[in-house]
């Protein structure tokens, strides 16, 4: 399918002097530095992982990525477009259009089935064929046969089949990952992972992953570190073990 606006070379995401601080909770006025001068740039293709310990800022990074949550300073640019020159409600079409997000907690809407919850991005980009493609990706990931029961029926591992169907249905250009096996058991969680770089191999989305996990990090083309709100983006930070591709 057309991504549309996916520039034919250079990075599709830039990441630029990106700070985000928020105030303490004494009510000083001093603030507290989450990020600090974050720089980035990830190609179209790429598979990149963002690790580092609980509380050194990843997923804030990763929100901010997304465009769901606005920088103390510095710049996203997603697929050429400058993030936060754009209102909110044009940043959630770009995201829409452009971004699928699997999450640790799976985010399923608990009052949808299987099959709407896939539907619905589909739905809400004006797509006529929603219900035949979240159909196609529901039998890609397993669950034919489980496309109208709701969240709480289904296992853990089948509630994240569900969210990987969901996020690649309208064939994003970016795949944002936060933890995506956090809440699974080793060997679900494996399962899952072989499925979504599998996917990701199959649909040549870019995929941006957050993880402590080192040996989940090592099956990407890079990884990068964050440390207390820094980012370490040299090449001896990124060990790539080639056999874990």
């Amino acid at each position: 399918m057309d991504r549309g606006v996916i520039p034919n070379s250079g990075p599709v995401v830039v990441v630029t002097g990106l700070s985000k601080s928020v105030p303490l909770q004494d009510g000083d006025g001093k603030m507290l530095p989450i990020l600090r001068d974050i720089g980035l740039s990830v190609h179209a293709g790429e598979t990149i992982a963002i690790v580092g310990a609980s509380g050194s800022g990843k997923s804030t990074l990763l929100g901010l990525i997304a465009g769901l949550d606005e920088p103390s300073a510095g710049s996203v640019q997603l697929c050429g477009q400058s993030l936060f020159e754009l209102d909110e409600d044009a940043r959630a079409t770009l995201r829409g259009a452009q971004m699928g997000f699997v999450f640790q907690s799976f985010q399923l809407l608990p009052a949808l089935t299987a099959l709407d919850n896939v539907m619905l991005p589909l739905e809400l980009a004006g797509r006529r064929d929603a219900e035949a493609v979240a159909r196609q990706w529901l039998e890609r990931v397993g669950l034919g046969s489980r496309m109208r029961h709701y969240p709480k029926h289904l296992s853990g591992g089948e509630q994240q089949r569900v969210a990987l169907a969901r996020a690649f249905a309208p064939d994003p250009a970016v795949l944002l990952a936060d933890e995506p096996t956090g809440n699974l058991d080793a060997d679900t969680g494996a399962a899952i992972i072989e499925l979504m770089f599998s996917l990701n191999r199959e649909r040549g989305t870019t995929l941006i992953l957050v993880t402590h996990d080192d040996a989940l990090a090592r099956r990407c083309d890079r990884v990068v570190h964050m440390h207390g709100g820094t980012l370490d983006d040299t090449p001896a930070a990124m060990p790539v073990a080639e056999s874990a591709r």
